[in-house]
Order: C-alpha cells, then structure tokens, then sequence
C-alpha cells in the first residue's frame, strides 16, 4: 500500500505539469547575449531569476492562474541596460536645479537665471547644469575662450549668488557675488589643477576651470550647512528617487555610481538592507588618500539587500575634460597652443590610491581623458601589477577617451578596462578636431574598434548628468558615429550592433565582477530585463534614436510600464 500510494503522488504530480513562472514575456524576440543560447521568442520568471529561454509553446506552458503574462507582440526583450559610468546624485540633484543643457546661446541663460532670481530671496544661491559653449548658436561678444564674461549674468543677479556647472562638469560660471563669496578677484593664483580664466584686463570673467570650482564651491558648502540633519536628508533621498524615476524609465536596471562619498554610501547601504533602493547600485568611492586609509579596513559591500548595492573600487581623477580644455595632453591644444591641459591629481597622489586599493583588495578606477593622462594612468597601473594583471583585478580608465596610437594595446596587454562613453563621440565631434587635430583626432580619438580588436574589454554607458542617461542615444553613437550635422566621425570605429548591446550589458556586469549574475538572460540569473518598442539590432539605422522602452524589469518585479 505505501508504494502504491507514492506511485499515485507521482502521477498526480506528473499530471498537475512543472510549477506555474512568476511572469512571462511571450511573442516577441529574446535576446540573451549569451552565445550559448543566443535567443529565443519567450521568456519565463521564477521570483527574482530568469528560469527558462525559448520557444511561446515551452513559456506559455509555464502559465498559472496567477502568472503575469506581458505579450510582447513582436517587440525586443534584451538583458537591462547597465549604465556604466555616469553620477547617479547628480541625475537627481540636476532635475532640482535649472537645466541648462538646452540652452541655444548665453542669452536664454541669462534669462533663466533672471527668472529664476525673481522667484528667489536676496542672498539665495541659484545653481544650474548643463551649458557648453560649443553647442550654442552664437559666441557672445567679449567672450574669453569662447565663453562671456559674467557682467550681463551679474546685473540680472545682483544679490544672489550664481553657480552655473559646465555640461562636462569640470567647469563652472560664476556671476560677481559668487566669486566675491569664493574670495575670487585679480589676485587670486590659480589653485593647483585648475585656472581662474582672466579678461584682458586681468579681472576673473567667472569661467573657473577643474579645481578652480572648489574656491565657489567651498562657498556654497558654506551655505548649505545652515540646513538641518532632517532638511539634508530630506534633499538626498528626493535626489535618489529623482535618479531612480529617471534611470528606470530609460531601461536601466544596473547603475555604475562614478564617485560618491562615504556618506552616501551608508545612505545607499541604509537603503539596500530595507529594500528600499529601486535600481542596483555599484558604487565607486571618491574620498582623499587618507580618508580611504581610514575607511577601507571592513573591505568591500559586495550585493547587499539581495544584489542591490555592491562598493568594491574606488575612483581618482587624473585630469579634465576636453571641452573646457580640460584634458592633460602630450602636446598642446591645436586651438590654444599655450595650454596642454591641467593635471588635477598629481601622479604620486594617484599612485598612493592605487596602493591602498592593493592593500584592502578594492578595484581602481581612474578618470583619464588626455592622451596623457591616459599614458600616466597605464604607467601607474604596470607599476603596481609589476608587469601585466595576472590577479584578475579589472582596474579601468574612466573615458579613456584620446589615446596616443602607442597606447592602445596597453589595455589589453595590462588587463586594464576602458570604460567608455559612446554618446560623447558623436557629442564632441563637431569640435574635437578643431582642439585635437585631425592626425590625433583620427589616430587616438574615441577609438573604441581600435581598442576592442586589440582584445580590451569596452564597456558603455552616458556620464549623466553630463549626457542624457538614455542608453538608446549612446548605443546609436557607438553603431553609428552620425553627429549633429549628419557627418560620421571616423566611420572605422563603429562598433556591429550586437557588439554594442554586450558593451551596454555583459561587459559592464564583468567590469562589476558581475558577469555571473547579470548581463544576460542566461537561466539561473537575475531576471532584469529591458523591452524596447523596436528591434535594434535589425532596423533601419535611423529608427534607432526613435527606440522607446516599454518595461523595465528589476530581479522579476516591474518598475517602469511606459503608458
């Protein structure tokens, strides 16, 4: 009787069919990035991991009376999006300042700002994000490099202090209550790594250039400490939801943090352990030598609250931007031959930073744009391997964005990560030879083909709020090249459309150390999952940019539906 009574159970069991999928997406074209299983038409969900790829018949087996069921009607479902380098703070803290970034002339922002002023108290700072000198319609008359002097924004703000971030944000504008309240005049020297930029007549014109900021930004620090524990914290998580809404909405599910304070941190930590944070956080450190001495005894926070919070690297600027002029050259600027760019981090700071990385096992990520700053970062990274990474520590450069030809295989030859940004090419290159050159804008500029056939790994991603945080834009920029004017920048370093998703998705998870629980839609992983309106990866190239997502998916759970 006992055997017959198990043989019943297991015919009943057989009967009853495989356990109902929490959610399944059906209909559609499934894109793994998995070259083991490459794709599929349908999609099934277990909780928070994928649980099988394949065919509508196999899924839709899968379905129970309490199975969500998203039809994908011949849509795009692909892993979520990973940002790979942008300012997750910032997204949020941009959509609480004025936005600047549309601005077509100096004239439109001036008048914000007058508006803006109207609508605040004397003595109130009014902040703002987003200006390039290089995108607007018009240089203004006066202008010093390109950009005005700051007498027509101080008569609209005559009692309130101005603070205006470059879209790179290695530089800023200040009108002449800002740069009295940062002790700025005629004899201020210019701090080390930065440049306080100087009319004819030798007056600041409120262009300050990389560590130059810090002298207003100290000020406006000052400001702020006038609010309370409860006003700051209330304004930080405003700025994580803000940051949240947005990422989500444009289908990333996985967000590369590129440099937050301590403070932030236990914010985010705080947040992961009561499940609170609504996108997965990987967070670089940015903090002085000897806070990070102080700091990195514990190690790192590796998938905290369930893979949403993991802070293993640390993160160190070695220069500029290009824009600004910035960006620390071997050879000076084609467009202002005094200036090779500014060094904002001095070599042996840098090189300290890389031993306490070694010390405490943490990952090292260096913003180099120059060519030379890129040379010295490579050498900072062979000294400390002693030759090749042969430990599996997959430091990157931030950017990476002008090489010398000599240089490009030093990545794969190091083990060394260029975590790039496929949107700045086509955003710059309307003047990147006019700074560059046209011989090291061809040989070393955004040269992402170059670097991938040499073996390196490419990872993708925006530097919000610097772009927009839209993977769509910087995922066009790296297949196409096609910039405002409809030109192509140096067709050769396109990438195929498929090598362009893994640099959005896979190889961002691996330069997390990620690689085996994200990045693809393989079974047995977090099921995050992005669905475009289109299929990039077989339109036509011009429908690409017109892509819209429709669901965003976080570990099975929906957090963006676009109506």
């Amino acid at each position: 009787m006992k055997h017959l009574s198990i043989l019943i159970l297991l015919a009943l069991a057989a009967c009853a069919g495989p356990e109902p999928a929490d959610l399944v997406l059906v209909g559609g074209r499934v894109v793994t990035v998995d070259d083991n299983m490459p794709e599929g038409t349908a999609l099934a969900i277990q909780g928070e991991r994928v649980r099988l790829v394949g065919t509508d018949e196999e899924v839709r087996a899968l379905i129970g009376p309490d199975t969500g069921v998203i039809e994908l009607n011949g849509r795009l479902a692909i892993p979520g999006f990973i940002e790979g380098h942008a300012h997750f703070m910032s997204i949020g803290n941009a959509r609480m300042i004025l936005d600047l970034n549309n601005a077509r002339n100096w004239d439109e922002i001036v008048s914000q700002v007058e508006t803006a002023v109207a609508d605040s108290e004397p003595g109130a700072w009014i902040m703002g994000r987003g200006w390039h000198q290089e995108k607007w319609d018009s240089t203004p008359p006066g202008s010093v490099d390109g950009v005005p002097t700051h007498q027509s924004l101080s008569a609209v703000s005559p009692r309130n202090p101005v603070y205006l971030g470059h879209a790179s944000g290695h530089a800023a504008f200040a009108n002449a209550e800002a740069l009295r309240l940062g002790g700025i005049s005629s004899e201020t020297p210019n701090p080390a790594g930065g440049e306080i930029v100087h009319d004819l007549h030798g007056d600041p014109t409120g262009l300050l250039r990389e560590t130059a900021q810090g002298l207003v930004g100290r000020a406006r620090s000052q400001a702020r400490r006038g609010m309370t524990e409860e006003e700051a914290e209330e304004r930080a998580l405003e700025q994580i939801r803000l940051a949240s809404e947005e990422v989500l909405s444009k289908g990333i599910t996985s967000f590369q943090d590129a440099g937050s304070g301590f403070g932030s941190i236990d914010r985010f930590r705080r947040l992961a352990e009561a499940g609170e944070l609504p996108v997965r956080l990987y967070v670089m450190i940015r903090a002085s030598n000897e806070s990070l001495a102080e700091n990195l005894g514990e190690g790192p926070i590796i998938g905290e609250g369930g893979n949403f919070l993991t802070v293993r690297s640390i993160k160190r600027s070695i220069d500029g931007a290009l824009g600004p002029h910035g960006a620390w050259l071997l050879e000076p600027y084609s467009d202002k031959p005094e200036s090779a760019g500014l060094n904002t981090s001095d070599v042996p700071s840098v090189r300290e930073t890389a031993r306490l990385a070694l010390e405490h096992g943490f990952q090292l990520n260096v913003h180099a744009i120059g060519d030379r700053a890129n040379r010295e970062v490579l050498d900072i990274y062979e000294e400390a391997f002693g030759g090749p990474d042969t430990e599996d520590r997959r430091w990157r450069i931030e950017h990476a964005q002008h090489l010398h030809p000599d240089d490009i295989p030093r990545f794969a030859g190091l083990g060394v990560i260029a975590a790039m940004q496929g949107v700045h090419a086509t955003s710059d290159g309307p003047w990147v030879l006019e700074k560059l050159g046209e011989q090291r804008a061809r040989e070393g500029a955004y040269v992402w083909r170059s670097l991938l056939d040499s073996g390196a790994v490419v990872t993708n991603g925006t530097d919000a709020p610097v772009e927009d945080v839209d993977p769509i834009a910087s995922y066009y920029a790296t297949v196409s090249r096609v910039v405002r004017d409809g030109s192509v920048f140096y067709p050769e370093q396109r990438l195929t459309r498929m090598e362009a998703l893994k640099s959005y998705t896979l190889s961002n998870a691996y330069a997390a150390f990620e690689e085996n629980i994200k990045g693809s839609l393989t079974p047995g992983k977090l099921a995050d999952v992005t669905v475009l309106s289109a299929d990039i990866l077989t339109v036509s190239e011009e429908e690409i940019p017109m892509t819209r997502v429709d669901y965003t998916i976080v570990g099975g759970q929906i957090k963006y539906r676009r109506d």
